[in-house]
């Protein structure tokens, strides 16, 4: 810099006025070069620091997802489980072939035991929107599809909600003084599981078969599980497959 102030100075003194403006002119020039180089320099560097902050989200948010999948996987076994089970003892109902009474309770057991939640890993996600980050991610279609995705799961939440109290209405008449689950816990060796005492004197369930109660509550079952198998987690684990693939596409256009 007084290199060049030198030469501005010599410029003056010498009464070269319109060189010396020439010369102002074209200092000023490369002044705003070198600050338009610093400023795409800044910029690329920055540009590299949020690709790089985006790639990290999306290796994070991948495994996320791999990890829902394979959480939603199980469950829709299970739900499966659940209604097919569901959908023997209609069969024995309708057919009028009564199964014994072990067989009954280890088919009560095995389809209303176990409760449907389906509880996906969203950590990252949920940081990334109360930080303000997803705007980090490029890509629109897959930035639309994250944001939707909690709101997804609470329509889910909702359909799962819905089976709970299915079930539950199934469950509840094994809760009244005619039928016992006492029975159910000891013919399917249950309470030795949980420690308990083997009853003695057995109430016998079979009579429930002949409820049009319990027939009615069970084909409500079966067709809260399958709407669930069919209109909720089907289509979840098609969204989810698709969250995965634009994912993928984002880190193989990047490296």
């Amino acid at each position: 810099m007084k290199f060049f102030r030198k030469i501005r100075q010599k410029l003056f003194t010498e009464s070269k006025f319109s060189k010396y403006l020439i010369y102002a002119i074209g200092e000023i020039i490369l002044v705003v070069i070198g600050i338009l180089i610093a400023l795409t320099i800044n910029n690329y560097n920055q540009n590299q620091l949020i690709k790089a902050k985006e790639q990290k989200y999306l290796k994070g948010l991948k495994e996320e997802f791999q990890t829902s999948k394979l959480k939603l996987t199980e469950l829709m076994d299970v739900n499966k489980n659940n209604y097919e089970g569901a959908k023997q003892i209609i069969v024995s109902i309708t057919k009028n072939d009564p199964p014994t009474e072990i067989e009954f309770s280890q088919l009560i057991y095995k389809t209303f035991s176990f409760d449907i939640s389906f509880n996906p890993n969203n950590s990252l996600l949920s940081e990334m929107i109360n930080s303000g980050s997803l705007k980090d991610v490029n890509n629109n279609v897959l930035r639309r599809r994250l944001t939707n995705w909690l709101s997804t799961l609470e329509d889910i939440s909702k359909q799962e909600s819905e089976l709970g109290n299915q079930r539950e209405k199934v469950l509840d008449l094994l809760r009244s003084d005619e039928y016992s689950l006492r029975t159910i816990l000891d013919l399917t060796d249950i309470y030795k599981q949980v420690d308990l005492p083997k009853g003695e004197n057995h109430i016998s369930n079979l009579d429930l078969l002949n409820s049009k109660e319990f027939e009615n509550n069970v084909l409500m079952f079966i067709l809260t599980s399958y709407a669930t198998q069919k209109a909720h987690y089907q289509p979840l684990m098609d969204e989810i497959d698709s969250i995965i693939s634009l994912i993928d596409t984002e880190i193989k256009n990047e490296g």
